[in-house]
């Protein structure tokens, strides 16, 4: 077993190109560092695999995302780049992601090396790959023009979106993990997202029994996040306890929690999320929890944080609950939002007449 975790991680070499000048990984990522890396990564390839990765903004496959293995999505996948290519999608990546969840997301992708072992795939199968991540442009990147880009594959979706060298959009967001810890082989112990797992129950725990009957939403877990892969992110009767029934310590818990799914983008996008989270009113936050009290493997649980402006997921169930999934919905600007659909349907038509 050893030798077949070693050989696999010799012949990967994804990870090392991931790798490549982390120490200058953007301290921020403003709209003209996303441009200037989505053109420099465009002029590496030639016409054929610029036919692949070019969609245009209005195109419905905008819409179309998901985090299952699948084994064919749109765009360029990494085994399909030469190592410059590869590298420069990854600096692309770097500009939508603070550097702790581009971090993450490799290690995502280097699990599929993990679940390849593990579900005994033999060497030439394909189903598990960390060469299966595609990377998807929607438009011309422009500083005048809207445009939007997408890297998918199992367990990491982001999708941007950029109007007049702004940022406007970078959900949904998804990031996931199987196994959740990595219980034999040399990764033994790992666990890509446990932040998002130790922040939650330090604010589970925290609860008294009359704040947890008001949390508890149902004592079993659903079987995966309610939103799913939906167009439009939506949770009838959000019920939870609320950001005013907490305590000043609970409170702050249960921003660490929040500000763990925001600070998945860099900072500057970061920032304007959780403005806009506050200007909607903290006081409109609710927190709810369903199944298991504890973090223990075989214990399925799930929560889930939504107010006006936002909902983030995350439910541990599957896989003898040891299978992360979570996400992070914008309810204004998902996609970019209708409003800037139909001003770039608008506009396009009117240049083109």
């Amino acid at each position: 077993m050893k030798y077949i975790y070693g050989l696999m991680s010799i012949l990967i070499s994804i990870a090392c190109t991931a790798q490549t000048n982390i120490q200058n990984f953007p301290k921020t990522a403003p709209a003209e560092q996303m441009l200037k890396a989505a053109n420099r990564f465009i002029a590496t390839l030639d016409q054929a695999r610029k036919d692949k990765i070019f969609y245009s903004f209005s195109d419905s496959e905008r819409y179309d995302w998901h985090y299952v293995p699948l084994d064919h999505r749109r765009g360029i996948p990494l085994n399909e780049l030469t190592p410059a290519q590869k590298e420069a999608a990854l600096d692309l990546l770097k500009t939508g992601l603070s550097k702790d969840a581009y971090e993450k997301a490799i290690a995502i992708t280097q699990l599929e090396n993990v679940l390849k072992v593990l579900e005994h795939h033999p060497p030439e199968d394909h189903f598990r790959d960390p060469g299966k991540y595609f990377f998807t442009l929607f438009g011309k990147p422009s500083s005048n023009e809207v445009w939007g880009w997408r890297v998918e594959g199992h367990h990491v979706s982001f999708n941007f979106t950029s109007e007049n060298n702004r940022v406007i959009s970078g959900t949904p967001g998804f990031l996931g993990s199987n196994p959740a810890i990595v219980l034999s082989g040399p990764e033994k112990g790992k666990q890509v997202l446990k932040e998002e797992s130790d922040e939650a129950f330090l604010l589970l725990h925290s609860l008294t029994l009359d704040q947890l009957k008001k949390t508890m939403i149902d004592t079993t877990a659903p079987n995966d996040i309610i939103t799913y892969v939906s167009r439009r992110a939506m949770i009838e009767n959000p019920a939870g306890i609320s950001y005013n029934d907490l305590n000043s310590k609970q409170k702050s818990l249960l921003m660490d929690l929040v500000l763990v799914y925001i600070h998945r983008y860099t900072k500057l996008f970061a920032d304007d999320m959780l403005q806009e989270l506050k200007d909607a009113g903290l006081d409109k936050l609710r927190f709810a929890w369903a199944g298991a009290h504890n973090a223990r493997i075989g214990a399925p649980h799930y929560y889930r944080i939504t107010g006006p402006t936002i909902i983030i997921e995350y439910d541990n169930s599957q896989n003898n609950a040891n299978h992360v999934h979570s996400v992070v919905r914008d309810l204004k600007r998902d996609f970019g939002g209708d409003e800037l659909l139909e001003h770039y349907l608008k506009d396009h038509n009117a240049r083109v007449k």
